[in-house]
C-alpha cells in the first residue's frame, strides 16, 4: 500500500522558507586603535552562530530578561540550516513501547564512551523539555491519534527513541527558533565573522570580554581591514564544526565553525579524534547525507570506471545476495562508519568498498530503478529472502514494493522531492555519492552548564565536545537544544548580560588587532586556496576512515610545518574582501594540527579502532573479511576498554599544542533528590555552583 500524500504538503515540508530578518541596529559608538576606526556594540552576551543551538540560547537568556545579541557570517546558511539526512532526529525519552527512564537514555547515550556521565543524564532530563518547547513554537512533530509521538530506530539507538518531521527537521527547528527571536526583538548582526575573542586578566583570572569581528559593510579608509566590535560579559560559541577540515564531506561550504577561534584563545578542547563518517552526495553539488530511507529501500549500487564501465563491486565482498542487500539496508540506520561493523560481513564493509572504489579513481552510484544485482553464483535479489530484521522492518512498514524507487516513495516520498528540489531526480537517474565526513563529536570541552575553560565563554551545539565516541542518530540535536537552554540558564543567574557592557577593552582589543594584523599578510603566496587544498587533501587521505599510525604521524609533522609557515609568512589575500577568509582559512590550519596531534597521541599511546577510523595495523587483532577471503590490508587494531573512560584534552599554548588525557565525569545513579534538602539549593541559584569542576571556569 503507498499513501498518497499531497503535494502541497511534500512541498511544505521541502522548501522550508526562512523568515526576514529585522533591520541591524545602528552602531553608534566607535573607538580608534592602531589607527583604525572601529564600530562597537555593547550588550550582555553574544552569541556566536545562527543554528539551531545558537538560537536556543539566544531565546533562552532573553526570555530570562538577557541582553543578547546574534552574530552570524551567514543567517539560515549553517549546517542545521542547510544539511541534513533521510530523516534527522530528535530524541525524546519515555517513548518506548513498554516504557524508558532517563537513566536507561543516558545509558544509550554515553555507550559508545569518552562522554562525561552528568552530560548524558543532563541530556536525557533535558530532552521532554526541548522537544515540548519545539512544539510550542510550532515544530511539526509527527503523532499518532492520541497524540503519541512517533518514533523509530535509529544509528546506535536499539529502544527507538528517535521522531523526526522529515529530511528538513533541523531547518524547521532553525525556522521555529528564529521567528521566536525576532518576534522578542534580538538584536542580529548578519554576514558578521567572528575572527578573535578579546580577553582580559591572567591566568585564573582570565575572561572574555568580547568577540572581535568582519564586516565587509563597515570597511572604510579608517577601518580597511571591515572591523567591528562585540564587548559583553559572556560569549556562547554556536558555529558549529569545523566542515572545511575535508575535501570529502558533506558540510556545506563555508562551514568553518567555532574551534579555530577557540584554539587561538587558549580554551581546551576534547574528543578531537572523534568525528562521523557516511555515505552522502558531494558537496559539489547538493551534499546530503544517505541514510534511513535511502539505503533501506535497497537500491542497486555500483561504480563507473575512466572508460565507462560499470562494476558490481559490493559482489566482491558479500558471500551472499542475501547478505549483500541486507546489508545495505542496514546501512539506513547504522549510517556512520564504524571499524567494528566491518567484521563479520557487517554494514561498514559496504563504506570500505566504497572508500576504495573511489580511491582507485572510480564514481560511484545508486540506482533506485534496479534491485540489487546478485552475486555470482547466487541467487537474484528477493523481497522473500532478506535477513529476518530487514524483513521485520519492511513488512512493518508494508513496504514490500518490487523496485527502490517505490519502497523508497511510499517509505519517505519526501526524500525523493528533496533532490529534485537540487534538479536531481532520482527517480529517473542514478545518484552519485562517496564516503564523506559529516560531524565533528569532539570540539570545545564544557562543563555541565556548558562552560568552557575561559570564565565567560560557553560553547554549545557541534561546537562542544559532548557526544563521546559515538551517538545515538539525532542526539547531536537534542544535545544542542538542551546545554542551548543550559547555558542562557547559567548565564542569566550570573547577572552578567543583565546589562550591556561599559567597560574599557582598549588594550584587549589594541591586543587582538595586532594578532590579526600579524596574520594578514597581502604578499604571501599562502592564500586560502593554497591552505584549503592542503589542509582538505591532508585530513581527506590521511585522517579519514582508514588511518595507520606511520601516516598520522607524517600528516601531522606536515600540518605543524603548514602552521610554522604562516606563522612566519602569514597569509595572503587579494582583496580586501577575503580577509574573513585568510584568518578563517589561518584558524582551519589549526584545527587540522590540533586534529591529528590528539590522534597522534592516541595512536602512539595504543589507542585502537573505533568510531570515527580503523586504525590499520598489521599486528591488529580485526581482519575484514570479503568474499573473496581476509582483507589483510586492512587489518586493524581493537578497542581497549580502558580507552572508553577517558577523553583526550588539548589547548594551544603559544605555539604549541599541549595534550593529555582525562577521566570521564561520573555520575551516581543510585543518588536520590530529596525535595526538602534541594529545594534551598534551586531558590538559593546554588544549583548553578554544584558542579564537578573539570573543564569549567
Amino acid at each position: 500500500m503507498t499513501h498518497a500524500i499531497p503535494k502541497e504538503i511534500l512541498d511544505a515540508l521541502t522548501d522550508v522558507d526562512m523568515p526576514r530578518l529585522s533591520p541591524e541596529p545602528e552602531m553608534t559608538e566607535t573607538v580608534t586603535v592602531e589607527g583604525q576606526v572601529i564600530p562597537v556594540h555593547r550588550t550582555g552576551c553574544v552569541v556566536v552562530g545562527s543554528g539551531a543551538a545558537g538560537l536556543r540560547a539566544a531565546v533562552e537568556l532573553r526570555r530570562r530578561g538577557g541582553q543578547v545579541t546574534i552574530i552570524s557570517q551567514s543567517a539560515w546558511g549553517g549546517t542545521s540550516a542547510c544539511s541534513g539526512s533521510d530523516k534527522q532526529t530528535l530524541h525524546t525519552a519515555n517513548t518506548a513501547d513498554h516504557g524508558d527512564d532517563y537513566q536507561a537514555m543516558a545509558r544509550a547515550l554515553r555507550a559508545g564512551g569518552a562522554m562525561d556521565e552528568d552530560t548524558a543524564y543532563i541530556e536525557a532530563v533535558g530532552s521532554p523539555r526541548a522537544m515540548a518547547s519545539l512544539q510550542f513554537l510550532g515544530l511539526p512533530l509527527p503523532q499518532d491519534r492520541f497524540g503519541a509521538t512517533l518514533r523509530y530506530k535509529t544509528d546506535h539507538d536499539e529502544t527507538g527513541r528517535a521522531t523526526s518531521c522529515g529530511p528538513r527537521t533541523s531547518r524547521l527547528m532553525v525556522k521555529v527558533l528564529a521567528q521566536e527571536a525576532i518576534r522578542l526583538q534580538i538584536p542580529f548582526f548578519n554576514q558578521t565573522t567572528a575572527v578573535q575573542l578579546l580577553t582580559e586578566g591572567e591566568a585564573a583570572d582570565r575572561r572574555a570580554t568580547g568577540v572581535l569581528a568582519v564586516r565587509p559593510r563597515d570597511r572604510s579608509a579608517d577601518n580597511p581591514l571591515g572591523l567591528a566590535l562585540y564587548l559583553c560579559g559572556a560569549v556562547v560559541l554556536a558555529g558549529g564544526g569545523p566542515g572545511e577540515l575535508y575535501r570529502d564531506s558533506v558540510f556545506p561550504n563555508g562551514c568553518f565553525g567555532s574551534l579555530g577561534l577557540a584554539l587561538d584563545a587558549g580554551i581546551e578542547l576534547v574528543n578531537l579524534t572523534e568525528s562521523q563518517f557516511g555515505i552522502g552526495t558531494r558537496r559539489e553539488g547538493f551534499p546530503w547525507n544517505l541514510s534511513g530511507t535511502y539505503v533501506q529501500a535497497m537500491p542497486h549500487i555500483y561504480s563507473v570506471d575512466a572508460e565507462g564501465q560499470e562494476h558490481h563491486f559490493l559482489a566482491d565482498y558479500y558471500r551472499t545476495t542475501q547478505e549483500l542487500a541486507s546489508n545495505i539496508f542496514r546501512k539506513g540506520y547504522q549510517w556512520p562508519f564504524h571499524a567494528t561493523r566491518m567484521l563479520d560481513f557487517g554494514s561498514s564493509l559496504v563504506d570500505l568498498a566504497i572508500f576504495r572504489e573511489t580511491q582507485a579513481g572510480r564514481r560511484v552510484f545508486m540506482d533506485f530503478n534496479r534491485n540489487p544485482l546478485p552475486v555470482p553464483g547466487d541467487q537474484d535479489f528477493s523481497m522473500d529472502r532478506l535477513d529476518d530484521d530487514v524483513a521485520a522492518y519492511l513488512r512493518d512498514a508494508e513496504a514490500d514494493h518490487v523496485m527502490p524507487i517505490d519502497r523508497l516513495r511510499h517509505m519517505n516520498p519526501l526524500s525523493i522531492e528533496l533532490y529534485r528540489r537540487y534538479k536531481m531526480d532520482i527517480a529517473a537517474e542514478p545518484l552519485e555519492f562517496a564516503v564523506n565526513n559529516q560531524h565533528m563529536n569532539g570540539g570545545i570541552g564544557v562543563d555541565s552548564w556548558g562552560r568552557s575553560s575561559l570564565a565567560g565563554v560557553y560553547a554549545v551545539g557541534e561546537a562542544a565536545g559532548t557526544h563521546g565516541v559515538t551517538r545515538p542518530g539525532g542526539s547531536a540535536l537534542n544535545a544542542g537544544q538542551v546545554f542551548g537552554a543550559r547555558a542562557a540558564e547559567h548565564i542569566a543567574a550570573s547577572g552578567r548580560a543583565e546589562t550591556a557592557d561599559h567597560a574599557d577593552q582598549s588594550d584587549a582589543l589594541r591586543r587582538a588587532i595586532q594578532q590579526v594584523a600579524g596574520v594578514l599578510n597581502a604578499d604571501s603566496a599562502l592564500d586560502p586556496r593554497s591552505i584549503r587544498a592542503e589542509v582538505q587533501a591532508r585530513m581527506s587521505d590521511y585522517a579519514g576512515i582508514l588511518c595507520t599510525p606511520d601516516e598520522i604521524a607524517q600528516a601531522l609533522a606536515e600540518a605543524r610545518a603548514l602552521n610554522a609557515r604562516i606563522r612566519d609568512k602569514g597569509v595572503g589575500f587579494g582583496r580586501d574582501a577575503e580577509v574573513a577568509r585568510a584568518l578563517q582559512w589561518r584558524h582551519m590550519a589549526l584545527v587540522s594540527e590540533a586534529v591529528l596531534t590528539a590522534l597522534d597521541h592516541y595512536v602512539s599511546a595504543g589507542g585502537g579502532s573505533r568510531g570515527a577510523r580503523a586504525i590499520c595495523d598489521p599486528a591488529g587483532e580485526g581482519v575484514p573479511q570479503s568474499r573473496g577471503g581476509p582483507l589483510d590490508a586492512y587489518r586493524f587494531r581493537a578497542e581497549r576498554d580502558q580507552d572508553k573512560a577517558e577523553q583526550i584534552v588539548l589547548n594551544m599554548a603559544g605555539e604549541a599544542m599541549l595534550v593529555r588525557s582525562c577521566a570521564n565525569r561520573s555520575f551516581d545513579e543510585t543518588a536520590k533528590s530529596v525535595f526538602e534538602r534541594d529545594w534551598p539549593a534551586w531558590l538559593t541559584g546554588g544549583v548553578y555552583d554544584q558542579d564537578p569542576g573539570r573543564r569549567s571556569a
